[in-house]
Protein backbone atom coordinates (compact mmCIF):
# COMPACT_ATOMS: atom_id res chain seq x y z
CA UNK A 1 0.00 0.00 0.00
CA UNK A 2 1.21 3.45 -0.40
CA UNK A 3 3.16 5.26 2.23
CA UNK A 4 4.71 8.43 2.75
CA UNK A 5 7.17 9.95 5.78
CA UNK A 6 5.32 11.74 8.58
CA UNK A 7 5.80 15.39 7.42
CA UNK A 8 6.51 17.08 3.81
CA UNK A 9 9.62 18.94 3.12
CA UNK A 10 9.03 22.32 1.72
CA UNK A 11 11.67 24.35 -0.15
CA UNK A 12 10.72 27.51 -1.74
CA UNK A 13 10.55 27.43 -5.74
CA UNK A 14 13.85 28.89 -7.45
CA UNK A 15 14.03 31.54 -9.91
CA UNK A 16 11.53 34.46 -8.61
CA UNK A 17 11.55 37.41 -10.86
CA UNK A 18 11.65 34.74 -14.12
CA UNK A 19 9.25 35.16 -16.73
CA UNK A 20 6.52 32.64 -15.38
CA UNK A 21 6.93 30.32 -19.12
CA UNK A 22 10.99 30.13 -18.11
CA UNK A 23 10.00 29.03 -14.25
CA UNK A 24 7.52 26.05 -15.93
CA UNK A 25 9.82 25.03 -18.11
CA UNK A 26 12.88 24.21 -15.41
CA UNK A 27 9.54 22.73 -13.69
CA UNK A 28 8.62 20.19 -16.08
CA UNK A 29 12.54 19.08 -16.73
CA UNK A 30 13.11 18.80 -12.73
CA UNK A 31 9.85 16.78 -12.76
CA UNK A 32 11.02 14.49 -15.85
CA UNK A 33 14.31 13.98 -14.26
CA UNK A 34 12.48 13.48 -10.95
CA UNK A 35 10.43 11.18 -12.25
CA UNK A 36 12.49 8.61 -14.17
CA UNK A 37 14.81 8.55 -10.71
CA UNK A 38 11.68 7.37 -8.89
CA UNK A 39 10.97 4.76 -11.65
CA UNK A 40 14.53 3.38 -12.38
CA UNK A 41 14.61 2.63 -8.32
CA UNK A 42 11.32 0.87 -8.44
CA UNK A 43 12.30 -0.98 -11.41
CA UNK A 44 16.01 -1.66 -9.47
CA UNK A 45 13.40 -3.02 -6.34
CA UNK A 46 11.62 -5.27 -8.24
CA UNK A 47 14.67 -6.98 -9.86
CA UNK A 48 16.67 -7.28 -6.86
CA UNK A 49 13.43 -9.07 -5.62
CA UNK A 50 12.73 -11.05 -8.73
CA UNK A 51 16.78 -12.43 -8.56
CA UNK A 52 16.53 -13.20 -5.17
CA UNK A 53 13.07 -15.27 -5.09
CA UNK A 54 14.27 -16.95 -7.93
CA UNK A 55 17.45 -18.29 -5.97
CA UNK A 56 15.45 -19.03 -3.17
CA UNK A 57 13.01 -21.28 -4.29
CA UNK A 58 15.62 -22.55 -7.61
CA UNK A 59 18.13 -23.75 -4.20
CA UNK A 60 16.96 -26.56 -2.42
CA UNK A 61 19.70 -26.18 0.34
CA UNK A 62 18.18 -22.42 1.00
CA UNK A 63 14.69 -23.34 -0.02
CA UNK A 64 14.84 -25.72 2.97
CA UNK A 65 15.60 -23.02 5.33
CA UNK A 66 12.31 -20.93 4.05
CA UNK A 67 9.75 -23.86 3.40
CA UNK A 68 8.85 -27.14 4.05
CA UNK A 69 6.40 -30.06 2.51
CA UNK A 70 3.59 -30.85 5.47
CA UNK A 71 0.44 -33.26 4.76
CA UNK A 72 -2.80 -32.08 4.60
CA UNK A 73 -6.08 -33.56 4.15
CA UNK A 74 -6.15 -32.58 0.54
CA UNK A 75 -2.48 -34.28 0.19
CA UNK A 76 0.90 -32.80 0.21
CA UNK A 77 1.65 -28.81 0.54
CA UNK A 78 4.15 -26.39 1.03
CA UNK A 79 4.13 -24.35 4.61
CA UNK A 80 6.54 -21.62 5.55
CA UNK A 81 9.18 -22.49 8.42
CA UNK A 82 9.66 -20.08 11.42
CA UNK A 83 12.20 -18.27 9.48
CA UNK A 84 9.91 -18.22 6.41
CA UNK A 85 6.92 -16.64 8.37
CA UNK A 86 9.76 -13.86 9.58
CA UNK A 87 10.20 -13.36 6.06
CA UNK A 88 7.25 -12.76 5.35
CA UNK A 89 6.36 -10.80 7.87
CA UNK A 90 9.90 -8.34 7.76
CA UNK A 91 8.87 -6.20 5.10
CA UNK A 92 6.56 -4.56 6.69
CA UNK A 93 8.59 -3.45 9.40
CA UNK A 94 10.92 -2.31 6.83
CA UNK A 95 7.92 -0.63 5.36
CA UNK A 96 7.32 1.13 8.95
CA UNK A 97 10.79 2.31 9.86
CA UNK A 98 10.99 3.87 6.16
CA UNK A 99 7.50 5.73 6.32
CA UNK A 100 7.98 6.55 10.19
CA UNK A 101 11.58 7.30 10.22
CA UNK A 102 12.55 8.83 7.05
CA UNK A 103 12.92 12.53 8.62
CA UNK A 104 15.83 11.73 10.97
CA UNK A 105 17.42 8.90 8.13
CA UNK A 106 20.16 10.24 5.84
CA UNK A 107 19.75 9.67 1.79
CA UNK A 108 22.16 6.90 2.03
CA UNK A 109 20.69 4.92 5.11
CA UNK A 110 17.09 5.17 3.22
CA UNK A 111 18.81 3.75 -0.01
CA UNK A 112 20.26 1.11 1.69
CA UNK A 113 17.15 0.39 3.62
CA UNK A 114 15.24 0.39 0.20
CA UNK A 115 17.71 -2.38 -1.13
CA UNK A 116 17.14 -4.39 1.98
CA UNK A 117 13.68 -4.12 2.10
CA UNK A 118 13.42 -5.42 -1.96
CA UNK A 119 15.61 -7.81 -1.14
CA UNK A 120 13.84 -9.86 1.85
CA UNK A 121 10.63 -8.99 0.10
CA UNK A 122 11.88 -11.18 -2.76
CA UNK A 123 12.48 -14.38 -0.07
CA UNK A 124 9.04 -13.91 1.04
CA UNK A 125 8.10 -14.23 -2.57
CA UNK A 126 10.18 -17.24 -3.56
CA UNK A 127 7.11 -19.24 -2.87
CA UNK A 128 5.53 -18.58 -5.81
CA UNK A 129 8.27 -20.07 -8.08
CA UNK A 130 6.99 -23.32 -5.85
CA UNK A 131 2.86 -22.96 -6.41
CA UNK A 132 2.80 -21.55 -9.80
CA UNK A 133 4.49 -22.43 -12.73
CA UNK A 134 7.03 -19.90 -14.16
CA UNK A 135 5.13 -19.59 -17.83
CA UNK A 136 2.28 -18.24 -15.69
CA UNK A 137 3.98 -16.41 -13.14
CA UNK A 138 6.35 -14.53 -16.42
CA UNK A 139 3.09 -13.77 -18.54
CA UNK A 140 1.16 -12.97 -15.20
CA UNK A 141 4.23 -10.14 -14.84
CA UNK A 142 4.07 -8.77 -18.01
CA UNK A 143 0.32 -8.24 -17.74
CA UNK A 144 0.99 -6.40 -14.65
CA UNK A 145 3.88 -4.47 -15.89
CA UNK A 146 1.08 -3.49 -18.55
CA UNK A 147 -1.54 -2.35 -16.56
CA UNK A 148 0.71 -0.51 -13.86
CA UNK A 149 1.99 1.30 -16.98
CA UNK A 150 -1.07 2.60 -18.27
CA UNK A 151 -2.34 3.01 -14.67
CA UNK A 152 0.46 4.97 -13.91
CA UNK A 153 0.54 6.89 -17.38
CA UNK A 154 -3.25 7.49 -16.86
CA UNK A 155 -2.27 9.32 -13.16
CA UNK A 156 0.90 11.24 -14.79
CA UNK A 157 -1.54 12.58 -17.04
CA UNK A 158 -5.11 13.42 -15.95
CA UNK A 159 -6.13 16.86 -15.28
CA UNK A 160 -8.65 14.98 -12.90
CA UNK A 161 -7.87 15.54 -9.17
CA UNK A 162 -7.51 11.71 -7.51
CA UNK A 163 -7.54 12.46 -4.28
CA UNK A 164 -10.86 11.63 -3.22
CA UNK A 165 -10.55 8.56 -5.15
CA UNK A 166 -7.08 7.97 -3.25
CA UNK A 167 -9.13 8.16 -0.10
CA UNK A 168 -11.92 5.65 -0.94
CA UNK A 169 -9.36 3.10 -2.32
CA UNK A 170 -7.38 3.15 0.84
CA UNK A 171 -10.73 2.25 2.73
CA UNK A 172 -11.32 -0.56 -0.02
CA UNK A 173 -8.15 -1.79 0.79
CA UNK A 174 -8.52 -1.70 4.51
CA UNK A 175 -11.65 -4.24 3.93
CA UNK A 176 -9.68 -6.88 1.60
CA UNK A 177 -6.87 -6.85 4.29
CA UNK A 178 -9.46 -7.48 6.74
CA UNK A 179 -11.57 -9.94 4.27
CA UNK A 180 -8.39 -11.25 3.91
CA UNK A 181 -7.96 -12.24 7.45
CA UNK A 182 -11.51 -13.99 8.12
CA UNK A 183 -10.80 -16.16 4.81
CA UNK A 184 -8.31 -17.60 6.38
CA UNK A 185 -10.60 -19.25 8.88
CA UNK A 186 -13.20 -19.65 6.13
CA UNK A 187 -11.05 -20.92 3.43
CA UNK A 188 -13.72 -19.71 0.74
CA UNK A 189 -12.76 -20.08 -2.93
CA UNK A 190 -15.09 -17.26 -3.63
CA UNK A 191 -14.64 -15.21 -1.00
CA UNK A 192 -10.32 -15.66 -2.09
CA UNK A 193 -11.43 -14.67 -5.85
CA UNK A 194 -13.24 -11.88 -5.16
CA UNK A 195 -10.76 -10.43 -2.93
CA UNK A 196 -8.18 -10.73 -5.78
CA UNK A 197 -10.50 -8.98 -8.33
CA UNK A 198 -10.65 -6.03 -5.92
CA UNK A 199 -7.19 -6.38 -4.88
CA UNK A 200 -6.69 -5.68 -8.73
CA UNK A 201 -9.09 -2.79 -8.99
CA UNK A 202 -7.49 -0.93 -5.75
CA UNK A 203 -3.91 -1.20 -6.54
CA UNK A 204 -4.65 -0.51 -10.64
CA UNK A 205 -6.04 3.15 -8.65
CA UNK A 206 -3.63 3.86 -6.37
CA UNK A 207 -1.10 3.55 -9.06
CA UNK A 208 -2.59 6.35 -10.65
CA UNK A 209 -3.04 8.03 -7.76
CA UNK A 210 0.00 8.13 -6.29
CA UNK A 211 1.84 8.47 -9.93
CA UNK A 212 -0.46 12.03 -9.94
CA UNK A 213 0.22 12.45 -5.47
CA UNK A 214 4.52 12.26 -6.36
CA UNK A 215 3.77 14.76 -9.52
CA UNK A 216 1.70 17.02 -7.54
CA UNK A 217 4.13 17.14 -4.76
CA UNK A 218 7.44 17.61 -6.97
CA UNK A 219 5.60 20.43 -8.18
CA UNK A 220 4.36 21.77 -5.04
CA UNK A 221 7.75 21.43 -3.53
CA UNK A 222 10.44 21.80 -5.94
CA UNK A 223 12.83 19.63 -4.82
CA UNK A 224 16.48 20.39 -5.71
CA UNK A 225 18.68 18.43 -7.41
CA UNK A 226 21.33 16.30 -5.69
CA UNK A 227 19.90 17.19 -2.12
CA UNK A 228 19.24 15.20 1.02
CA UNK A 229 15.65 15.68 0.37
CA UNK A 230 15.42 15.12 -3.05
CA UNK A 231 17.64 11.74 -2.60
CA UNK A 232 14.65 10.77 0.59
CA UNK A 233 11.91 11.76 -1.16
CA UNK A 234 12.51 9.40 -4.78
CA UNK A 235 13.19 6.03 -2.32
CA UNK A 236 9.87 6.70 -0.93
CA UNK A 237 8.12 7.76 -3.79
CA UNK A 238 9.48 4.62 -5.26
CA UNK A 239 8.87 2.41 -2.34
CA UNK A 240 5.06 3.61 -3.08
CA UNK A 241 5.07 2.33 -6.31
CA UNK A 242 7.18 -0.76 -5.46
CA UNK A 243 4.38 -1.53 -3.36
CA UNK A 244 2.01 -1.09 -5.86
CA UNK A 245 3.29 -3.28 -7.97
CA UNK A 246 3.89 -5.96 -5.99
CA UNK A 247 0.90 -6.67 -4.85
CA UNK A 248 -1.31 -6.13 -7.76
CA UNK A 249 1.28 -8.77 -9.43
CA UNK A 250 0.03 -10.68 -6.27
CA UNK A 251 -3.52 -10.54 -7.09
CA UNK A 252 -3.26 -11.03 -10.71
CA UNK A 253 -1.45 -14.28 -10.04
CA UNK A 254 -4.05 -15.57 -7.22
CA UNK A 255 -6.19 -15.81 -10.70
CA UNK A 256 -4.06 -16.29 -13.59
CA UNK A 257 -1.39 -18.27 -12.55
CA UNK A 258 -1.42 -22.07 -13.13
CA UNK A 259 -0.05 -23.63 -10.01
CA UNK A 260 2.78 -26.41 -10.57
CA UNK A 261 0.53 -29.47 -9.05
CA UNK A 262 -2.45 -28.63 -11.36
Amino acid sequence: MATQPESRWTQPLQGWGRSAAVDQAAIDEGLRGYMLRVYNWMASGLLLTGIVAYLIAHNPAIAELFYTTVRTPRGLATAPTILGWIAMFAPLAFVLVLSFGINRMSKTTAQALFWLFAAVMGASLSNIFVIYTKASIASTFFVCASMFAAMSLIGYTTQRDLTKMGSFLLMGLIGIILASLVNIFLGSPAIAFAISVLGVVIFCGLTAWDTQRIKNDYIEFAYAEGTEMAGKRSVMDALALYLNFINLFQFLLQFMGARNQD
